[in-house]
């Protein structure tokens, strides 16, 4: 029998974006699954699992006992943020270390947090929930122009989009809820347009006291949309220290008392105005880039943290990181995607370079796509600070092709 601690990870996720997760918590724990498929690559990282449906809480909850039969569970953890509630409520059933049920529905709930951000005094944006277009037209009349439209319960951007005019409106209500599919909340939100850089703080929780532990500058897509196409970790970055605080007071505000989360914020004039609070760890790698500029282990943390454990958080490095998506220019069908092979082979700080798609596979961009069928890859760079990580990834950019075909 091993000595190390036994977590329970609900769903472990994708493999391009997650299996870094798993595999950093395994160097430290002996992990059970919860999955929705027979596992393949998860296989090196477990000792024990069951395949189930995820989105069945009682098939959830059988398949969780089952599994604390046979082994002495310390904690349970999630980095998907689909089964941020079911996780917290299996957890709870288990007698294991969780976060309210109702705070992980207020996480998820983009309307539920406004208002208790709102309650608390945490710089937000203004924001009402409608359920028809009538509504939604009546809730620009006091919000004003622009406003983003946006499903009340979803995530990655997906439905988001700008309006600059009433005649906007309808279209972008359609948009926002053909995305705003969640069993949780079908409604959306209109909401005051922030305008400003766009960041998000890195921060970890324990036993009520929030820590921020990093600070990912972001890159987005074209107007209207919202589609993050990159973003940069920075250990040396002065705005950790004036981000902090309000990310701390936001997830205060949701009752969050332990775990890693991943919190949104614009700078409008100079001051962060907080999108929302993810409480897990953030997308697109960023838990990656943490440790690739800072040396700290999201991952672990999340996991020490379910476990009830005081996680270790201790910067070890002082570096910077960066990943940069791979879209096309048009939508279209994936006809070459390829990189300059000696410039890969000889250059020690581009760290990864990973297809998402094949040659042969559509790409589509928004409105009709998303950034689950627009992009071809991604690549990752590491570097002194900031500067040094952008000038790395136009560099790389500049040996990377991907074309498409535009169907007709």
């Amino acid at each position: 029998m091993s000595a190390r601690p036994l977590v329970l990870v609900v769903s472990p996720g994708d493999e391009t974006y997650r299996s870094y997760c798993l595999e950093q918590v395994a160097a430290a724990y002996d992990v059970v699954l919860l999955t929705g498929t027979e596992p393949s690559w998860e296989r090196p990282y477990i000792v024990d699992h069951a395949v189930v449906d995820l989105y069945d809480d009682t098939a959830l909850l059988a398949a969780g006992r089952a599994l604390a039969a046979r082994h002495e569970l310390a904690g349970a953890v999630t980095w998907d943020e689909w089964h941020l509630v079911p996780a917290a409520r299996l957890a709870r059933g288990l007698g294991l270390p969780a976060n309210p049920v109702e705070v992980m529905r207020a996480c998820r709930n983009k309307a539920t947090a406004r208002s208790l951000f709102a309650r608390h005094g945490v710089p937000s944006a203004a924001s009402m929930k409608a359920q028809t277009l009538l509504e939604a037209g009546l809730a620009t009349m006091t919000i004003g122009y622009p406003a983003v439209i946006k499903p009340t319960a979803f995530a990655g951007s997906i439905g988001v989009i700008r309006i600059d005019q009433p005649e906007e409106l309808p279209a972008a209500f359609a948009f926002a809820s053909g995305a705003s599919q969640s069993r949780e909340d079908t409604a959306v939100l209109v909401e005051e347009y922030l305008d400003g850089p766009e960041v998000s703080v890195e921060c970890v929780t324990h036993r009520g006291v929030t820590t921020a532990v990093a600070v990912t500058r972001k890159s987005l897509g074209p107007a209207p949309y919202f589609d993050e196409t990159g973003h940069t970790v920075d250990a040396r970055d002065p705005l950790l220290a004036q981000v902090a605080p309000v990310a701390a007071a936001a997830v205060k505000a949701l009752g969050i008392t332990d775990g890693v989360q991943h919190v949104e914020v614009r700078m409008v004039d100079g001051q962060p105005r907080l999108i929302e609070v993810n409480a897990r760890l953030g997308g697109d790698m960023i838990g990656h880039l943490v440790r690739l500029a800072t040396g700290i282990d999201l991952p672990r943390a999340a996991a020490a943290l379910a476990c009830g454990h005081n996680p270790d958080i201790t910067p070890s490095r002082q570096q910077a990181a960066g990943i940069r998506m791979l879209y096309p220019a048009a939508s279209g069908t994936l006809t070459e995607r390829q990189i300059n092979q000696p410039f890969a082979a000889h250059t020690p700080w581009l760290r990864q370079v990973q297809w998402i798609r094949k040659v042969g596979d559509p790409l589509l961009l928004p409105p009709e796509g998303d950034l689950f069928t627009a992009r071809a890859g991604f690549y990752i760079v590491t570097g002194r600070d900031t500067t040094e990580v952008n000038d790395r990834l136009d560099t790389a950019a500049d040996e990377i092709t991907v074309t498409t075909q535009v169907d007709r």
